[in-house]
């Protein structure tokens, strides 16, 4: 009787199955708690993710066997019989709900592909994603080919019941010692890795080799996997598929790991839980108000925008609007907010014709009185279009954000919850809104 059965209680079956039976159970599991069709279900991708990883240990019959002898701590160290390092797989496996079923977060902790304590190496896939699909989550299904440990031989590598004899050519030692050479006119030794028996210090010989691997122990197996990206997860966000990797004889496998790598967005900008978009409006629009669909969002739905009367709209001017950001990570039905920022569009030259500029004029405010007192020197400057692009390429000692846009009260907490926006002055604002998290693209 195993020692643990949480793994088996994943899948609805008793610790006395077989592979067969297993299977059956994971793909009964997996079709029952799919997150498409728990789309009201913040908890279904988690869930479908355990079933998938306990499913992948139980498959294989050396890591099924550790852990029906010594349970969890049978796929860890130092008291486990594979020796795998115990931080790793309780740190993947129990905290935060079973992360070894679900996803981890920020950079690797190891080299790519690392092998830890006993463990096979890890696939590390990137995964490219879209804004949309992690504003509204996706479900993603892939042919993927691994290395398994040979179903005949059961990784002996051998034929039947013949058995490997030590190398001749390195006497069993793995390696073989080469002499050279040296500057001062001396002779050195070192050592190399048997070319005949690949460093193993045994071989079969060919009749004796399994037919189906070739004496290599192991073979590549065509596998199906899906992962499920949830609402709300972030750029180098990680997805683990525990026991998922390639396997080698008498070790655990490794982990697949997808990380997720965001493509820029040309609307919207994310930091954390937040969006940042920027709506043009007309001259028109910031000085007599509006009411319009003003941005179509990640999930297709119109956000629409009536100013308040009376409000002027200057460049650059920002506001928020509350719960139309990002939905929060394993909190769906809660959001963060929007942050818009208004460019002004001005009218072109063919606009400009066509009106009565002294009618204009008379609307418009008065133009500005040249300075009081004038200078004592005043010289008539020539001028022609430029490129602001143009003078960043140049090498002049400026400061760094000489051409920078700030937007000092671009973000933070406002109380008014219709029409927020970031002026300090009372006459021209309706909400008054604090720090500035920089927004960046993920």
């Amino acid at each position: 009787m195993p020692v643990e059965t949480e793994l088996y209680d994943l899948l609805g079956v008793s610790p006395d199955v077989n592979e067969d039976e297993i299977k059956k159970a994971y793909r009964k599991k997996a079709k029952e708690h799919h997150p498409d069709k728990n789309i009201n279900d913040p908890e279904a991708g988690r869930k479908f993710q355990e079933i998938g990883a306990a499913y992948e240990i139980l498959s294989d019959s050396q890591s099924r066997a550790a852990y029906d002898a010594h349970g969890i701590d049978g796929l860890t160290g130092p008291g486990g019989s594979h020796g795998m390092d115990a931080a790793d797989l309780f740190a993947q496996f129990f905290a935060g709900g079973h992360p070894a079923f679900g996803f981890d977060f920020g950079p690797d902790t190891g080299a790519p592909g690392r092998r830890r304590g006993g463990k096979g190496e890890d696939s590390i896939i990137p995964y490219e994603v879209t804004l949309e699909d992690l504003y509204n989550g996706k479900s993603v299904k892939m042919n993927m080919e691994k290395e398994v440990v040979c179903t005949v031989c059961k990784g002996s590598g051998a034929r039947g019941n013949a058995k490997p004899k030590p190398c001749s050519t390195c006497e069993g030692n793995g390696w073989t010692s080469t002499k050279s050479r040296l500057a001062t006119g001396g002779y050195g030794s070192s050592r190399t890795r048997c070319t005949d028996c690949k460093g193993a210090g045994e071989k079969l010989k060919e009749k004796e080799k399994c037919k189906k691997c070739k004496g290599e122990k192991i073979i590549k197996e065509k596998t199906r996997q899906e992962i499920f990206v949830e609402k709300g997860m972030a750029d180098r966000q990680r997805i683990i598929l525990a026991g998922a990797g390639d396997q080698e004889p008498g070790i655990p496998a490794g982990d697949v790991i997808f990380t997720l790598k965001l493509s820029p967005h040309p609307s919207f900008e994310r930091s954390g839980n937040d969006l940042l978009a920027r709506v043009s409006i007309t001259l028109s629009e910031a000085l007599l108000g509006f009411s319009r669909i003003i941005i179509t969002h990640l999930d297709g739905h119109g956000v629409k925008l009536t100013t308040p009367p009376g409000k002027i709209l200057k460049p650059h001017d920002s506001i928020v609007i509350r719960g139309e950001g990002m939905p929060i990570y394993r909190r769906p039905d809660e959001k963060g907010d929007l942050f818009v920022i208004f460019d002004l569009e001005m009218p072109d030259q063919d606009w400009l014709k066509s009106v009565d500029l002294t009618a204009l004029a008379a609307v418009l405010p008065p133009k500005r009185a040249d300075v009081d007192p004038q200078p004592a020197i005043v010289d008539e400057a020539e001028f022609e279009e430029s490129d602001i692009v143009d003078v960043r390429a140049r090498s002049f000692p400026a400061s760094p954000n000489f051409f920078d846009q700030g937007y000092a009260s671009q973000f933070g907490d406002g109380d008014d919850e219709e029409w927020e926006d970031d002026e300090d002055d009372e006459d021209d604002m309706m909400g008054d809104m604090g720090g500035e998290p920089e927004c960046r693209p993920q």
